[in-house]
């Protein structure tokens, strides 16, 4: 590979390990019927949507700014789903979008005169069905979630207002979060179960996102036996995996700026967890590292962390075989997902460029960021 020349800090998207991944979920699509929609909250290079299109159905966003990025550069199938949506907004999505979600049936009927007659519609509900352990800020269906409608409120509302869901054709629940199939068959259960007579009313039905479809221990046998059951209620089947589409398919480098040793060997990198890594700080989340192993496990221990002056801004503790020194290039993986479209710039931290690695392992640069982002962003 040629991480070794690339400007640090820099995200490399793996082209050979996209397509991969792509060919897996082309695969499910091809077997069930079933259409998957990137899920751009996870993955946002739109470089690589001419690619990705070649393989699955579309994109998926969530707000205006994300459904208009699908539609510009894959054009394929393009959905929106946001927990409240702003009119004029709206007015705009709804035109650019072949499927809406709405969050409550209030959004659902405020928003009627903008959305009735122009686009397909749907309906988040909230299965309470919870098979997350160890992430609650990522569970849709935690007590008190205001993510989808209970069947509780939703029959209240179909009570107060018969025609409420008069136009709504599909339903949507989103309740993983990097899970295998057996927690998409539980949920689909409960689903099935609760909400039987609202769905043989629909068109569609949309499972979310979370699906780790491309993971080696994936089950898709499971999922695909899920989606034909879907099916055979007379339901059009959509998922919307982010991660699943790039997932491994990406590196963050970074150099090592210099060692500190006040009592821990710390590598101040040029990469930052707060502001290339998000997720390192939010799960917490530790990255997989090239070459390198658990503290204590290999001979050199060192604590990883960044320029920034947040005392907290820490990756992990990380062991080598060989010492590091100052110069020395680390190849974070996995950096494709929840990078850059979180990365900030905090402390007036640079962007990391954007290159794309091929098959053969050149890297070509895609684009790099200047002060001049920094700057435009504040005012």
């Amino acid at each position: 590979m040629d991480l070794l020349h690339v400007t640090t800090p820099a995200y490399v998207i793996d082209e050979g390990k996209l397509v991969k991944n792509l060919q897996i979920l082309q695969g499910v699509e091809e077997r069930t019927g079933c259409k998957i929609l990137l899920a751009q909250k996870a993955f946002s290079a739109f470089y690589c949507y001419p690619l990705i299109g070649r393989y699955i159905s579309g994109t998926t966003g969530s707000g205006l700014y994300e459904a208009r990025l699908g539609r510009e550069e894959m054009d394929k199938e393009n959905h929106c789903f946001a927990p409240a949506y702003k009119s004029d907004d709206l007015e705009e999505i709804v035109d650019i979008c072949d499927h809406v979600v709405f969050n409550s049936v209030r959004q659902l009927t405020i928003h009627r005169p903008i959305w009735e007659g122009r686009t397909s519609v749907g309906l988040r509900i909230n299965p309470e069905c919870s098979t997350q352990e160890g992430h609650a800020i990522y569970d849709p269906c935690a007590p008190g979630s205001r993510l989808g409608v209970t069947l509780t409120n939703l029959q209240k509302a179909v009570e107060e207002d018969p025609e409420c869901l008069r136009g709504v054709e599909g339903l949507h629940f989103h309740t993983l979060c990097e899970q295998n199939s057996d927690d998409l068959l539980k949920t689909w259960r409960v689903v099935r179960e609760k909400f039987y007579d609202y769905l043989q009313n629909m068109k569609w039905i949309n499972m979310g996102g979370g699906h780790h479809i491309s993971r080696d221990d994936y089950d898709i046998e499971t999922l695909e036996a899920v989606i034909m059951d879907a099916k055979s209620m007379g339901l059009e089947v959509y998922l919307e995996p982010g991660e699943a589409v790039a997932l491994n398919a990406g590196y963050l480098v970074t150099e090592v700026m210099d060692i500190v040793d006040n009592g821990v060997k710390t590598l101040i990198l040029d990469a930052s967890a707060a502001c290339h890594m998000p997720d390192v700080l939010e799960m917490p989340y530790r990255p997989p590292l090239r070459g390198s192993g658990e503290a204590g496990v290999k001979r050199y221990t060192y604590r990883l962390s960044s320029m920034t002056c947040l005392a907290g801004d820490v990756i992990g503790d990380y062991s080598f075989d060989e010492e590091l020194h100052v110069g020395d290039r680390l190849v974070f993986e996995d950096m494709a997902i929840y990078s850059m479209v979180k990365n900030n710039t905090f402390n007036g931290m640079p962007l990391p460029a954007i290159y794309r690695m091929d098959e053969d392992g050149e890297c070509e640069l895609v684009r790099e960021f200047s002060y001049k982002d920094f700057k435009e962003r504040l005012s």
